[in-house]
């Protein structure tokens, strides 16, 4: 028994450009740390994977993933872990990573044609929509799922861990 299929999804950051070149479009992109996997992130992809044929989706790595300040403990979860949950998932055809603080640059680089983001994300405000709509693409937010947070879900589970109860 070999490996899984969806292990070939992930693919090396310096090899990203050629794997979406291969992809059938309009081609999807997204990124995020997708640390603890719920609801709100399989939902928030499959409808990003609606917009186009394909979707890829860029991690931060685990060193720019803890620059983003939520908390000194997070990640939970590796940026390898991490892309073995997302490719696994029917609506991903390609995993990559970014150290960057954003995907700007694997923007650029990739040139999909559509960017997107969580809908607490301000489109406008963020220089991904500036690059993509430079090349000829466009950039939209999907509606975010309420009640559903991975930073909510961990404060949760400490909550309950420091209680000694069992939901």
């Amino acid at each position: 028994m070999g490996e899984p299929a969806f292990l070939a999804k992930i693919v090396a950051r310096d090899q990203a450009a050629a794997a979406v070149a291969a992809l059938p479009g309009p081609v999807v992109f997204t990124n995020g740390v997708f640390d603890v996997l719920h609801r709100g992130h399989v939902t928030y992809l499959a409808e990003a994977r609606a917009l186009g044929a394909s979707l890829v989706v860029a991690l931060n790595t685990d060193a720019s993933a803890r620059r983003l300040g939520k908390g000194p403990d997070r990640p939970l979860n590796g940026e390898a872990e991490r892309a073995i949950v997302i490719a696994a998932l029917e609506s991903v055809n390609l995993v990559t990573w970014f150290d960057e603080d954003t995907p700007v640059a694997l923007l650029a680089e990739l040139r999909p044609q559509v960017y997107v983001k969580g809908g607490d994300y301000d489109m406008r405000m963020l220089e991904e929509t500036r690059v993509i709509e430079a090349q000829g693409g466009r950039a939209l937010a999907i509606p975010f799922v309420e009640g559903y947070s991975t930073t909510a879900l961990v404060q949760r589970i400490r909550r309950f861990a420091d209680k000694g109860d069992k939901e």
